[in-house]
């Protein structure tokens, strides 16, 4: 297959898990259509379908707020008395943990996968388990505690480190086999774009949350979210309206994303304790007139 990579994982054409959707010997643009169909076709009929959702990744165009959106989420669940596992797989942005009220950042997920004579062994067994519970999880890759754990995937921070492929590697190996009780629940802030996507990176959650600013860019690729979480059979996909300022802009973009067969799960209006929160690095607080909006966008999606 070259450089090709199997969206269902087949080491080679005709291998046991291959599908035969003909994607990687297609030779034309209608070729790889037929294809996509195919896989498309294959995911919507081989998705898990969750009550509840235990999986949410939220995805949208750079700048949008998907790591405030991730903060506020993650402590409206945990204070729904979930226990909440929230996961840094953007390999840029550096501050999540700030806004998390963590005073460190754990050791990288992707250092037990580099192949670097002078690294320091680790112990990575855990990793390799082909069911991966939230307490098999260790304490130097999931900062924080009583019922609330930050990972982080990893991030580009020289020249020439490379690209970020492994990484994305290692976060769908992870979603494959984590392993989630009642209760339980794992917020993905996905990096910017649907390069993810591509990659497949997404196949293992059960629901997208779109995170989508005022702007033309922003509702574009929310639509485009949407479609290509479909094809990979994810069932609960939604758009969170952030950063709006009057009630007609938000009556807009709901109209507007509607129309792109998105629908609007909740708004977050414009608050500047949060821009300034973002701003100085520091946790957001709990007394910020988000609050009530972020409980509102998570009844919703357990409704």
């Amino acid at each position: 297959m070259g450089l090709f990579h199997c969206p269902v994982g087949a080491a080679y054409y005709d291998d046991e898990e291959c599908i035969d959707c003909g994607m990687c010997y297609a030779k034309t643009s209608a070729e790889r259509v037929e294809a996509s169909k195919k896989i498309r076709a294959y995911f919507q009929a081989h998705a898990a379908r969750n009550a509840v959702p235990r999986k949410i990744a939220l995805c949208g165009k750079g700048g949008v707020g998907k790591s405030t959106m991730t903060a506020l989420l993650a402590r409206a669940l945990r204070a729904e008395g979930n226990r909440v596992l929230v996961l840094d797989t953007d390999e840029s942005n550096p501050g999540l943990y700030r806004l998390l009220g963590l005073e460190r950042e754990p050791r990288y997920l992707i250092s037990l996968r580099k192949r670097d004579p002078g690294a320091i062994e680790l112990d990575g067994a855990w990793l390799d388990r082909e069911q991966i519970a939230l307490d098999d999880i260790p304490a130097e890759f999931a900062a924080g505690g009583n019922g609330f754990r930050f990972m982080m995937i990893g991030k580009i921070e020289d020249p020439f480190q490379g690209c970020a492929c492994s990484m994305a590697n290692v976060v769908k190996e992870f979603m494959e086999k984590l392993t989630l009780g009642d209760g339980e629940i794992v917020v993905i802030d996905m990096e910017a774009g649907v390069e993810s996507f591509g990659r497949g990176v997404e196949r293992f959650v059960d629901t997208i949350l779109a995170v989508v600013e005022p702007s033309y860019e922003s509702m574009a690729l929310a639509g485009k979210i949407a479609y290509m979480a479909q094809g990979m059979g994810i069932g609960r996909i939604g758009a969170v309206l952030n950063k709006v300022p009057t009630e007609n802009v938000r009556a807009r973009m709901a109209e507007e994303l509607g129309k792109k067969g998105v629908k609007v799960v909740g708004t977050i209006l414009f608050d500047p304790g949060l821009n300034e929160a973002g701003f100085e690095g520091r946790p957001i607080a709990s007394e910020d007139s988000a609050r009530e909006d972020i409980q509102g966008i998570v009844k919703s999606l357990f409704e």
